[in-house]
């Protein structure tokens, strides 16, 4: 099969691999840019973005929403006008109006939102330019987008994120789902979320690509989703084992050491269950509530008061390196990881 260039609007990545969005800090600058530098669509989380910042226990927001800006725009210079560089901004957010304008502001080629369904972002990035990819998990999801960004804002999508049962961090699907991820016959809700996509470009007069996540590791994976109609793969799992990740050198040895069986389904904080790393710190939060410190007012959903565990303390652990204390979300095929690449070498792979 030929590989196409993904195609966005006007925007073109010779590569179609978009990295996806880890937060707390492990998708910044670094490696979205070497990602996009090579070709590839380069992605920033927003969340909680601005923990290096000085003033970021008193004003958590603030400091975020600088970061932003920082993180761009170091990010387009490392790229240095190739491929796209784009943000990953949770629904979930609190404030999350604020984040998109800040990446808006600081001249990001899309926005990826997923954590919740992105209802009002045509409103929110009105006259921008800016392109708009939701996250979406099953074909409900992306008719009730389409429809309502349609009917509401008269805007179609630039693009499509499915994202699958073996991605990393928060999963759009149930904890009985994920028990049984084969009887969900995801080749098929992929293939059906592309043909409803197919009749909304006939109304848009435009392509709107559908890029599939979730599992994709290798370029078998990749040729896989482009053979079922995808127009491109996101990834994130990979390359969090490369020497240009945003993380610390413990956090990605996790992924090295971590063995299949260590993969696990766990309930998030926010009351998601999520994939991520078995650890002395999942371990203590089944046990019971594991204190924790000031609020720096991460999730909407979340009350500091009734939370098992801190999610952002449990993510800035992680980023930090304090492994054993942290919450390691990855993917599914994260054991899969044996060493440290380069990201041009991973991206020379999928070619």
């Amino acid at each position: 099969m030929k590989m196409k260039p993904l195609k966005i609007g006007n925007l073109i990545a010779e590569i179609p691999v978009v990295q996806g969005g880890m937060g707390v800090g492990i998708s910044l600058s670094g490696l979205a840019g070497a990602v996009a530098s090579c070709k590839g669509v380069g992605i920033i989380s927003t969340a909680q973005i601005g923990y290096r910042e000085p003033d970021w226990d008193a004003n958590p927001v603030e400091a975020n929403l600088r970061a932003i800006g920082t993180e761009i725009a170091r990010a387009k210079e490392i790229a240095g006008g190739k491929g796209m560089i784009g943000a990953n901004i949770m629904v979930a957010t609190r404030d999350y109006e604020k984040y998109v304008e800040a990446a808006i502001r600081a001249g990001a080629d899309l926005i990826i939102s997923g954590a919740g369904l992105p209802v009002d972002l045509p409103r929110m990035a009105k006259g921008s330019g800016t392109k708009l990819l939701p996250i979406v998990s099953s074909l409900k999801s992306v008719q009730v987008i389409c429809r309502y960004w349609e009917k509401k804002y008269g805007y179609y999508p630039d693009g499509i994120v499915i994202e699958g049962p073996l991605a990393g961090g928060h999963l759009g699907f149930s904890p009985e789902q994920l028990e049984d991820v084969e009887g969900l016959d995801y080749d098929k809700v992929i293939k059906d979320i592309i043909q409803f996509v197919k009749g909304y470009e006939e109304k848009a007069k435009r392509e709107i690509p559908v890029i599939v996540a979730g599992g994709i590791y290798d370029r078998g994976d990749m040729l896989h989703v482009l053979e079922l109609g995808a127009a491109g793969v996101q990834m994130a799992t990979r390359f969090v084992t490369t020497y240009e990740c945003d993380a610390s050198d413990a956090y990605k040895q996790a992924y090295i050491n971590a063995a299949k069986e260590d993969i696990v389904i766990v309930k998030s904080p926010v009351g998601m269950p999520g994939r991520a790393i078995w650890n002395p710190f999942m371990k203590k939060a089944g046990e019971g509530k594991i204190p924790h410190g000031k609020c720096h007012l991460c999730i909407a959903s979340c009350n500091p008061v009734e939370t098992p565990y801190c999610i952002t303390e449990g993510l800035l652990n992680a980023v930090a390196g304090n492994v054993d204390e942290a919450l390691l979300f990855c993917g599914a095929n994260a054991y899969r990881a044996t060493k440290l690449e380069h990201v041009k070498d991973i991206l020379q792979e999928f070619i």
